[in-house]
């Protein structure tokens, strides 16, 4: 479970990188730019506050 938790923050940012890859082939809205931003800096901030207080 631990192992899962230190890797969650990457695979959040993961899911910004699909958004991105979504509005560059296809739909190209500012929603999915918005969105794809969001993921990415919640999955940064996600993985530097696990890993801070998981290595405890």
């Amino acid at each position: 479970m631990k192992n899962f938790l230190k890797g969650l923050g990457a695979i959040i940012v993961l899911l910004g990188v699909l958004l991105l890859m979504v509005y560059y082939f296809g739909f190209q809205t500012n929603v999915l730019l918005a969105a794809s931003g969001i993921t990415m800096l919640v999955g940064l901030l996600t993985h530097i506050f696990l890993n801070k207080h998981l290595s405890k």
